[in-house]
């Protein structure tokens, strides 16, 4: 395996004061929110929801539900292709940290949460939409996810990541509008009712090459399930309080951006299918622009089409041809 790729990582505290880097993905949940007129409100008030969310959780020896505050690192990875010291930005990621206001304790969260990647970007916006441009019925580019998979892969096994955390990345991201999600009968006393859906999907898919296994669950008090992406045992390797910070900021940047899911007025019953067409659901006080979100991720993918995939297109496919042999 090759090992001239080298990963940097840069942190940033995420706040009410927090302003987007040049380099951040603008359709990233954060970045979105920290802009326009009212970008500190937003971000007093996402803050705020994730707080009190985590609290309505973690109430146990918590009877004022004011226990916890939650704080946010926003972790930037940058690589190293050539050797030569210049990089590009590939992946973007959230580390939680609890804080125990009875103790004044800072308790290490959860690494993931949040995911975004240039990589992705390219390979959902540009190469997947440009194989399809001719064909009669929609297919799967060979390979498709490979390189990004191994990269992912590559970081996290890095000397930068486990340098930097002690635990293997937890993702968590929204269902499927398209799929049909059964509840089960396996319930946990954070994470909630488990969900099983009636078919794989292509995020699935994608993430699986990144070496990530997926299991869907409805915490308490929510109103859909979470896509939870993991190594390992997601019940057994985290404690409640790390799960717990995952579910509160991300459930909030859902009910944010996906209101119509995780806003919705009703909760999910036994069968289950998403729509983002639903009509019965409330808005937050948070502004967002949704379409200009999607519009901003071709460009992003064309950016990484034109500075990663094209420079170092030979390259990087000897070495993900070669990774892991």
């Amino acid at each position: 395996m090759s090992n001239e790729f080298t990963f940097s990582i840069k942190r940033i505290c995420f706040d009410e004061n927090y302003r987007p880097s040049d380099s951040t993905r603008i359709t990233t949940n954060f970045a979105n929110l920290a802009r326009g007129e009212r970008r500190k409100e937003n971000l007093r008030d996402t803050l705020t929801m994730i707080n009190n969310r985590f609290n309505a959780l973690a109430h146990w020896d918590n009877p004022n539900g004011d226990r916890y505050a939650v704080e946010h690192e926003i972790v930037s990875v940058d690589i190293d292709i050539a050797g030569n010291g210049e990089t590009f930005p590939t992946i973007e990621i959230l580390k939680t940290t609890i804080v125990d206001r009875h103790t004044n304790k800072h308790i290490e969260g959860i690494v993931g949460n949040n995911f975004s990647s240039y990589v992705r970007d390219y390979d959902f916006s540009i190469a997947l939409l440009n194989h399809n441009k001719d064909q009669p019925q929609f297919s799967i580019p060979d390979n498709f996810g490979d390189l990004h998979g191994k990269l992912f892969q590559h970081f996290i096994h890095s000397s930068a990541y486990q340098e930097n955390f002690s635990k293997l990345p937890v993702i968590c991201i929204s269902v499927s509008d398209n799929k049909v999600y059964t509840r089960t009968e396996n319930h946990h006393p954070v994470l909630g009712f488990e969900y099983l859906p009636n078919e794989s999907s292509l995020t699935e898919s994608y993430f699986k090459k990144m070496g990530l296994k997926v299991r869907y669950f409805m915490p308490p008090h929510s109103v859909a399930p979470l896509a939870f992406f993991f190594f390992g045992d997601l019940v057994n390797d985290y404690t409640n309080l790390e799960l717990i910070s995952t579910i509160s900021t991300m459930e909030t940047f859902q009910r944010i951006y996906r209101p119509e899911i995780y806003n919705a007025n009703s909760e999910a019953g036994n069968r289950y299918q998403p729509s983002l067409k639903h009509s019965d659901y409330s808005l937050t006080r948070i502004h967002y622009d949704r379409e200009e979100r999607s519009q901003l991720a071709v460009k992003q993918g064309k950016f990484a089409e034109q500075h990663l995939i094209e420079p170092y297109r030979t390259v990087l496919n000897q070495w993900s041809t070669n990774y892991g042999v």
